[in-house]
């Protein structure tokens, strides 16, 4: 029997991004919980990678699952990526940032947008086994890889699982060539692979970096790392001679753009060498998570915001076109790509990605793993 109750509310969970879990656009059934058996369903302790200093109401725990992938390695055309070949070790993210390009893709698991994407994590725990398999095949042509291309691989659970690390000692071994994105300081765990692979120009790692404002940080990207600890990253990794940059990623005009100077000098003085830049885009259901997020948690400003995307959106929220897609159009988004050009050549953040190499692959992981953290 079809059940068309309104979508389940949940606004007193806190450290956790969405404020709902709506049925996903593929299903025909929907669930309905009242107000009293939500609350007493999620009464239970939160995990120890809760961000710090929250006072919290009612708690939500992650739950996680094992993702029996037969490939780790996707492959992508299109031509407003830095990246055509990326790998996920993780499908949904516990960072439970609200603006999140990722979320629809929890609906094709039959699950939802909302809470389902930040606490049902699957956890490709064969990966660095499909890894070595696939750069062993003959077939396999050296490329740089990027970690990763839908969701965070350095999120909370991968302190225990360390899914990630497996992964990177795998392309440390054929030394094959990895870009890293992340809002995790938990990244400054795996310096020790990345000044091996940084010695033979194969890795770059980019601290993605949206506001430098704490509070607003806590509310937008509940369970990333707080801005100073992503800078202290950075600088751990600047330190260490890891190539590293920083992404504001994506900037939400009408909340984060004034911030695009200071997070640029942030990052310069941090160490870092290269600089990037999104703006919001909000696919299918995240458009009714954002504006629910920010009608509650910016009421004053909230019309702002959302003019200020459609602006940018030919009057719509999302722009799912190619060239676009990333950057917006019109005043405001010229706007925000000139202040973008001038801070990030004044802070000397102008360089790009450094060249990596592929001229070190080696096809022999296995008798190469033996000496895995040889120079």
């Amino acid at each position: 029997m079809q059940n068309d109750s309104k979508k389940l509310t949940m606004q007193n969970i806190q450290g956790r991004g969405a404020l709902e879990n709506p049925a996903g656009r593929f299903e025909k059934l929907t669930l309905g919980l009242d107000a009293e058996c939500a609350q007493n369903q999620y009464d239970l302790d939160l995990d120890e990678f809760d961000t710090e200093n929250i006072q919290t109401k009612k708690r939500l725990p992650t739950q996680v699952f094992r993702d029996p992938a037969r490939s780790i390695i996707s492959t992508n055309d299109s031509p407003d990526l830095c990246m055509d070949t990326t790998l996920n070790p993780y499908r949904g993210c516990e960072h439970g940032c609200i603006y999140c390009y990722a979320r629809p893709t929890h609906e094709y698991l039959g699950l939802s947008v909302g809470l389902d994407f930040e606490t049902k994590i699957f956890a490709k725990t064969d990966a660095p086994k499909l890894l070595e398999q696939k750069l062993s095949a003959k077939s396999w042509q050296p490329r740089t890889l990027m970690l990763s291309g839908v969701t965070d691989p350095y999120q909370p659970i991968e302190r225990q699982m360390k899914i990630t690390r497996g992964c990177l000692e795998v392309l440390l071994a054929f030394r094959n060539p990895a870009g890293i994105i992340t809002k995790n300081q938990l990244v400054t765990r795996d310096l020790d692979i990345f000044m091996q692979m940084a010695a033979h120009d194969l890795v770059m790692v980019n601290l993605s970096i949206t506001t430098l404002d704490s509070n607003v940080s806590r509310l937008m990207e509940p369970r990333a790392s707080q801005p100073k600890l992503r800078l202290r990253a950075v600088e751990q990794l600047a330190r260490a001679g890891v190539p590293v940059g920083i992404m504001i990623g994506p900037v939400v005009p009408g909340l984060t753009d004034h911030e695009i100077p200071s997070i640029l000098e942030a990052g310069a003085n941090a160490g870092a060498r290269s600089a990037g830049y999104t703006i919001v885009r909000l696919p299918y259901g995240v458009k009714d998570l954002f504006q629910t997020w920010v009608i509650k948690h910016f009421p004053d400003r909230a019309q702002k915001i959302l003019n200020r995307i459609r602006a940018m959106r030919d009057g719509k929220l999302n722009d799912p076109n190619f060239n676009t897609r990333m950057r917006g159009e019109g005043f405001f988004a010229d706007q925000i790509a000139q202040i973008f050009k001038k801070y990030k050549k004044m802070y000397g953040l102008d360089h790009g990605w450094p060249p990596l190499s592929i001229e070190h692959f080696r096809r022999n992981a296995r008798s190469a793993q033996l000496n895995l953290f040889d120079n």
